[in-house]
């Protein structure tokens, strides 16, 4: 998840303090609550931004907190043989579809924890390998692979998932060389408890290498062909980067993304298409003996203080209520302004950013989030749902290398028409581009591959349209159903999962493990049933407003806010709703 900067945060404090009367509201703890909440008569559980995509609840009857293998081993045994749904579920709860929902019949519903079941990291120096319980967090692997020596090469650019959670969502940070950005591709071991016979004990552990059919279907699963208990990646030697970025001109994007990755390992771009601005990420390794200590402190994970999380959310929605394209443009300027004079979150001595290069070990490096850390009562993550902090939506999606350059002309064409209407992304983090390597990964990518992910405005109520929706509404379609892109199995809207079986070469082989693995489809529920299998939901008055439905009729939208379903604008095939104060469209 990529969010917004500090500037943002600024300008609208500044800007509230003349025109609303702030509160502070006040919590017992700022670091994120766990996402599991049991009482004694069932558990409830959220994402870490308090809702998901449909904004229903997900409940269990009773959840288990296993410590080892042979506690996992026995939990997964009783849900088999009592006939239960089950879904294992992490600390952090980041994925945003409902992946991790057991059985909308609570009375057949059990969740698994691995909450705390994270206390074995065992490092072979002699092969450079890492074992780890699934439970164990990124930071925490991150900390004691460099203590012992060595540096993990891929991870995602948000701290806050455990092992187990992110492989099986397909988490990645960003690179074409090598292995690539993809966690799940530096995997070479795993073991999974799943179901088995009652001869068996109902239960039974898989230990599974590279070699094994099982394999690739296993290390990137969504979590429903079983528990997965013990991963094992490949390390390298300890190594440092050095990261400089170039704010520049978007002139020529389409023709420089290639070139950008096969120079720099760890590349990326944020493209701010309101601002025609392209950040390029000079990143690559240096040895070990550069100078250098610095630490990346993404803008977007840092702690934030609570009253200035609720001042840009309260900002951003009167500009949505009141329809003001114009200061949205405003901040998203002074949000990239700020970006560029912090470099984003990097600080050379771990405090400030003084200049470029930014040299520092691999490890503080390549992810961050420390808003996890908050000791203060008064600061948090800025989308804390206990505050009434950010709330957005994430659409993510997957590209083959060779059809990228095309839809990036495509978007400016869109831009284009109307600069303006994109600054509610660029008020967020703009368009970030990343690559990933074509994996073996039956759900993963089978070619070198380009990744986006934007954020944008989500609204308190489902039944509140938002500011040019309908541009990033095209956007999504025009990337999922014009280009045929994939969707990031841990993120997007539900629409991004229409005919997804139709995009992976490999989708039938990982079907055919599932059916071996899980015949009785206990691991399965209808909320990742509707992922996986790309259903499409029936459409209801409203749907297309939270990413539910496309729509195709104006009731899908909200008539009586003036949104209309209307055909899209350089994508026609696209059915957006858009604002229309002035005449209905005649026909979508």
């Amino acid at each position: 998840m990529d969010s917004f900067s500090f500037t943002f945060l600024i300008w609208c404090l500044l800007a509230l303090n003349h025109i609303l009367p702030l509160t502070i509201q006040t919590i017992e703890a700022r670091i994120p609550e766990s996402p599991l909440q049991c009482n004694q008569t069932f558990c409830i559980l959220h994402n870490s931004y308090g809702k998901w995509g449909d904004r229903k609840d997900c409940y269990a009857l009773n959840a288990t907190y296993p410590t080892t293998e042979q506690e996992l081993h026995v939990a997964v045994s009783f849900a088999v043989e009592h006939n239960l749904k089950v879904k294992v579920v992490t600390k952090f709860s980041h994925t945003i579809p409902k992946l991790a929902c057991p059985d909308q019949a609570v009375q057949n519903s059990f969740v698994i924890s691995t909450e705390r079941y994270n206390r074995q990291i065992q490092i072979d120096v002699a092969n450079s390998i890492v074992t780890v319980d699934a439970g164990v967090g990124l930071r925490q692997l991150i900390d004691a692979v460099e203590a012992s020596g060595f540096s993990l090469v891929a991870s995602p650019y948000w701290e806050g998932v455990t092992i187990g959670g992110l492989i099986s969502t397909g988490a990645h940070g960003s690179s074409w060389w090598e292995k690539g950005g993809s966690v799940h591709d530096h995997v070479v071991g795993l073991s999974i408890v799943v179901p088995a016979s009652k001869s068996e004990g109902y239960a039974k552990i898989l230990r599974l290498e590279a070699h094994d059919p099982l394999f690739n279907a296993a290390k990137a699963s969504l979590g429903v062909l079983g528990a997965i208990s013990k991963v094992t990646l490949r390390v390298e030697p300890s190594f440092k980067r050095s990261i400089t970025y170039n704010f520049t001109s978007d002139v020529g994007l389409e023709d420089l993304y290639v070139d950008h990755a096969n120079k720099y390992e760890f590349a990326d771009i944020t493209w701010y298409p309101s601002q025609h601005t392209a950040v390029y990420r000079y990143d690559s390794r240096v040895p070990l003996n550069t100078s250098g200590n610095a630490v990346f402190d993404f803008i977007g994970f840092q702690n934030n203080p609570t009253s200035i999380s609720e001042a840009v959310r309260a900002t951003e929605s009167l500009l949505e209520k009141t329809r003001n394209t114009h200061g949205k443009c405003l901040t998203a300027a002074a949000t990239l302004a700020f970006k560029k004079a912090t470099a984003n979150g990097l600080k050379n001595n771990g405090i400030l950013f003084t200049g470029y290069p930014v040299i520092g070990y691999q490890s503080k490096m390549q992810t961050s989030g420390s808003c996890l850390y908050s000791q203060s009562l008064l600061t948090s993550c800025a989308w804390d749902p206990r505050i009434k902090g950010l709330s957005f939506y994430e659409s993510t999606a997957i590209f083959p290398a060779s059809i990228f350059r095309d839809f990036i002309l495509d978007v400016k064409k869109l831009r284009d028409l109307n600069p303006e209407h994109f600054c509610g992304v660029d008020n967020y983090n703009g368009i970030l581009i990343r690559y990933i390597k074509g994996s073996d990964a039956y759900l993963g990518q089978s070619e070198d591959s380009i990744v986006i992910d934007f954020n944008y405005y989500r609204a308190k109520e489902a039944s509140t349209p938002r500011l040019n929706q309908d541009i990033w509404e095209e956007l999504e379609q025009m990337a999922f159903f014009k280009y045929g892109a994939k969707p990031h199995w841990g993120k997007n809207r539900n629409i991004a999962f229409l005919g997804v079986d139709k995009k992976y070469p490999n989708y039938n082989k990982f079907i055919e493990a599932k059916q071996q693995l899980d015949p009785q489809n206990v691991f399965s529920s209808n909320w990742s049933d509707e992922i996986l299998f790309g259903k499409e939901l029936e459409k209801s008055d409203g749907c297309a407003l939270e990413g539910l439905c496309i729509c195709s009729e104006h009731r899908h939208c909200s008539p009586q806010n003036n949104y209309y379903c209307s055909q899209g604008l350089v994508y026609k095939d696209a059915r957006v709703c858009r604002y229309s104060k002035s005449s209905l469209p005649s026909s979508v």
